[in-house]
């Protein structure tokens, strides 16, 4: 089971990354299971037709206890979809609710009886504290990327993570694979993003071009892959796919 947890900060595309990979995952026939970590659950929406599925925190609010079929949704393109949820907005900490959804699936024997082949963990980057860093410390997952574009907070937001990563790395956890440019078409973006990574001693993983498809996809509910399976967009999230599979990096 490969387990990768995928940081970046809010707005800049991370959960459509996220989607798109597993459905493309899922395409060539692997098991993925995909756990959105962010209070506004919204990670698994283009997977599950626009539509919110019940998140752990809010289902055990409700009703004291879950079980897995409660919390675990399988979407039309085979993803098996988690939403760990939040507290009320303004009351509780967001992420002790992330450490809450992680302990009830394990709880729960989520891992053992799904079986999946891959977890990828969508995970809200603007804060890294000791909920939200909780895939990188509590070995959960066992590489981080991180989604970026050319913008001063999005590579700002990128190095806070990799600094984060790199501390934890120090104690044998997750490790930092690299970084994923979603491009803006900003001036000078791959320039600017080569250099963040220089700084933060990293790589780039890949580099993920804008496209209208993207958004045309997301007013469907979906995924480039399932609404637009043989564009060319629908080619470099497969390929990026491949990579976080098997390993390696783009040239």
């Amino acid at each position: 089971m490969k387990k990768i947890a995928i940081y970046g900060k809010g707005g800049i595309g991370k959960s459509t990354t996220v989607s798109n990979v597993s459905a493309a995952m899922a395409a060539t026939g692997l098991t993925v299971l995909q756990i959105g970590c962010d209070p506004k659950a919204d990670s698994t929406c283009n997977l599950t037709g626009g539509k919110s599925i019940p998140t752990v925190i809010d289902t055990l609010r409700k009703n004291g206890d879950a079980v897995l079929e409660n919390l675990v949704v399988k979407s039309n393109t085979g993803v098996l979809c988690v939403e760990a949820g939040g507290p009320v907005p303004g009351v509780g900490c967001a992420g002790r609710g992330i450490i809450t959804a992680f302990e009830k699936l394990e709880e729960l024997g989520a891992y053992e009886t799904y079986k999946p082949d891959v977890v990828l963990y969508d995970v809200l980057g603007d804060v890294v504290c000791g909920g939200f860093a909780m895939p990188i410390r509590g070995g959960y997952a066992d590489e981080v990327c991180i989604v970026t574009s050319g913008e001063m907070m999005s590579l700002y937001a990128a190095a806070n993570i990799s600094h984060a990563v790199k501390s934890f790395g120090k104690r044998g956890y997750a490790s930092l694979r690299g970084l994923i440019l979603n491009a803006k078409n900003i001036e000078d973006e791959d320039q600017l993003v080569d250099k963040a990574a220089a700084e933060i001693e990293t790589q780039i993983i890949y580099r993920l071009p804008r496209h209208p498809f993207v958004q045309q996809a997301e007013a469907q509910g979906k995924t480039v892959v399932e609404a637009f399976p043989d564009s060319e967009m629908a080619e470099h999230y497969m390929s990026l796919a491949k990579l976080l599979w098997r390993g390696g990096i783009t040239k």
